[in-house]
């Protein structure tokens, strides 16, 4: 084996990466009349488009099915091999079946061609040879051909398989936007996702209702609202009146300032040290707002109100960490 030092490392990597950017470059002006043809007939697909390739190519149609699916084209993959032995019954009438092969001439794709014909299941290939076989048998081909594979034996699918997998984006994202996707409809196909939680969590969600919210009545001492404080974990307390209508609020720093005035805590009220007119937001706000208003205010948390001010609720900082909001 022969040796090789750091910096053919990194010349080799920046060639690869050269070699398949010249040639997503290269595919710049196939994006014309078919691809407009394809977006058409994607978009008005009353079933799912179903995905196949094999090999490599299954690998990318694997993921341009799945980026279909999460930008509000419905799609799935379906493997050319267990195409011909059942998994075909997966595909009805209403469908559109995008087929990648980059020599255009898979077997096991072939196969199955005359099926979806019967059928009358409309056809979009992508392939590197636009008088393959497969390009032939499609309502529309997309020509994904490169000139060069940035393998060093123009053998391994590199610059054919990121040429597909961008093919596939364009489509996907050119739909997404003829659609209207909206941010919201993303985050519903990604609840899990940092972004789903970010535009669909309210503070409803991570809000302390009930019994774990933090609150005293206007007669307390300050000693009793540490109680409070101590007891329900949240770094502060909301101060009521008889209806729970929110008075104010008295904080880990409030208690500071307080006792830098050495006040007598068994003592005092707390109305007389709590912070008044304190910020409060509502049940409905998006919990990713309010990280803003937080950092801004340089508070750790907030009560929770009604259109009445009654409170409802409380949560600080760590409950929207512990949600993954932030």
């Amino acid at each position: 084996m022969p040796k090789a030092d750091r910096t053919n490392f990194v010349q080799l990597g920046q060639a690869v990466i050269a070699t398949e950017l010249a040639e997503i470059t290269a595919m710049q002006s196939r994006i014309d009349e078919k691809f407009a043809a394809a977006c058409e007939l994607l978009l008005s697909c009353k079933g799912r488009i179903v995905v196949t390739g094999m090999g490599k190519s299954g690998h990318i149609g694997g993921k341009i099915a799945a980026t279909l699916a999460s930008t509000g084209s419905p799609a799935f993959f379906v493997h050319p091999g267990e195409a011909s032995h059942g998994d075909l019954g997966m595909i009805t009438k209403n469908d559109v079946v995008m087929a990648l092969s980059n020599s255009g001439n898979t077997a096991e794709i072939n196969t199955i061609i005359p099926i979806l014909k019967r059928f009358g299941v409309p056809l979009i290939s992508m392939t590197g040879d636009k008088n393959s076989s497969l390009a032939k048998a499609a309502d529309i081909n997309l020509d994904v051909g490169v000139s060069k594979e940035a393998c060093p034996h123009d053998l391994a699918p590199t610059s054919s398989t990121t040429v597909a997998l961008v093919m596939g984006d364009a489509l996907a994202v050119t739909m997404l936007q003829a659609r209207g996707f909206t941010a919201e409809d993303f985050a519903l196909s990604h609840p899990g996702g940092s972004l789903g939680k970010r535009l669909l969590l309210h503070v409803s969600d991570i809000m302390h209702t009930g019994d774990r919210i933090p609150s005293v009545h206007e007669d307390a001492t300050v000693s009793e609202a540490l109680l409070e404080m101590s007891r329900k974990g949240l770094g502060m307390t909301a101060i009521v009146d008889h209806n729970d209508i929110v008075l104010g609020l008295y904080t880990d720093g409030d208690l500071r300032r307080s006792l830098d005035k050495n006040i007598d805590v068994r003592t005092t009220k707390i109305s007389d040290v709590m912070t008044r007119n304190c910020r409060t937001t509502n049940a409905g706000e998006l919990a990713a707002s309010i990280v803003k208003l937080m950092d801004d205010a340089g508070i750790n948390g907030l009560l929770v109100t009604d259109e009445n001010n009654t409170l409802t609720g409380a949560f600080n900082m760590h409950d929207i960490l512990r949600a993954g909001i932030i």
